[in-house]
């Protein structure tokens, strides 16, 4: 894959695992999500095929591009930078880099036969591709301590935090041992919300790849867990991939109690940013992340299409997949967790 235009040499990622990582950790604009374990962890629990592409000039890293290909029934032959999370894209020195990446990304894409190429960026890069922008990550500037963050809560904030706490709910965090009692919350969340949920492995897979990394935080009444996150650290920001609650426990906001724990730990840990996830802006998840402080930061999904090809609508928002996730809702608990898995793995 050379580049005679240019002194940049393109290369899928061999034995360069230690020099990617490096790279990954000097560069801003890379994220946790382009970690080379990633590859290892979608291939372990997935089985997609993955083409992590690095850019060489004099011997060093100057950008890199992870990406995964999909052969789905469901939605066709995709190549996604990086599925099943927010993050993803190019890392690179300069856009000349990128554009070379890029372009050998595309003849990959044309090789496998694939529609398109979504790549999901925090900048908005000149490369000449089709953009979305209806998504924002939700973040959260930490002071130096807890109590410092604790005085900036609205009075109504405060009491919500505390009405979990006076029912006699109690936080474990935890790592593999917790994983059983997360599983079994989001799990049933999902259902709830009518969307296929990711096996198991998938989370043991991550705590085994990224364990320093990784916590799990659960709210328990008595014995049983009833609100749980798994969150993730790197560089100085700490971010919740995943989070669940029992609908039936609403009215005691476990949640609060499980976000306001997390945001503990992340002051006492020395987290400068905390990362609520991707929203739409000023839907329900989007005002509940905004009621803590966090401010919106525009997502840029960048696509190359197909001739002919139009930007995809793989979300739940989309009206042809309503009667499904009406459909799954009905079902019992034990069948979304056997066929989710199956399912999920086809969707980006």
């Amino acid at each position: 894959m050379d580049n005679k235009k240019t002194d940049t040499e393109i290369k899928l990622l061999a034995d360069e695992e230690i020099f990617w990582d490096q790279y990954v950790q000097n560069c801003s604009e890379a994220s946790l999500y382009h970690l080379v374990g990633w590859k290892r962890v979608i291939e372990k629990t997935f089985g997609h095929k993955t083409y992590y592409l690095y850019a060489l000039q004099s011997n060093s890293i100057v950008g890199i591009l992870p990406l995964v290909f999909f052969n789905s029934k469901l939605f066709g032959k995709l190549l996604i930078s990086l599925p099943f999370f927010n993050y993803g894209g190019i890392a690179a020195d300069s856009n000349d880099t990128r554009k070379i990446l890029l372009e050998n990304a595309i003849n990959i894409a044309q090789l496998e036969g694939a529609e398109h190429i979504e790549l999901r960026h925090m900048e908005n890069y000149n490369l000449g591709l089709s953009t979305k922008t209806s998504k924002v990550l939700m973040l959260l500037e930490l002071p130096s301590t807890a109590e410092e963050l604790w005085k900036s809560f609205k009075s109504k904030l405060r009491s919500q935090i505390r009405r979990p706490e006076k029912e006699g709910f109690t936080v474990k965090f935890g790592e593999m041992e917790e994983v059983d009692n997360f599983y079994e919350v989001f799990a049933n969340n999902m259902r709830n919300l009518g969307t296929p949920v990711y096996p198991k492995q998938l989370f043991k897979n991550i705590l085994l790849e990224f364990g320093d990394r990784i916590r799990i935080c659960t709210v328990y009444a008595d014995d049983r867990p009833i609100a749980s996150g798994f969150i993730a650290g790197f560089k100085d920001t700490l971010q919740i991939p995943w989070a669940s609650s029992l609908g039936k426990y609403n009215r005691f906001s476990p949640n609060m109690m499980l976000y306001w724990n997390i945001l503990k730990f992340a002051c006492d840990e020395g987290y400068k940013n905390f990362d609520f996830g991707r929203s739409t802006p000023n839907e329900g998840t989007y005002k509940f992340k905004k009621q803590w402080g966090a401010k919106p930061v525009q997502c840029y999904w960048q696509y190359w299409l197909a001739s002919g090809e139009e930007m995809p609508e793989i979300n739940p928002h989309n009206p042809k997949y309503k009667y499904a996730i009406e459909i799954w809702q009905r079902l019992p608990l034990s069948v979304t967790k056997f066929l989710g898995p199956k399912i999920v793995k086809f969707i980006p």
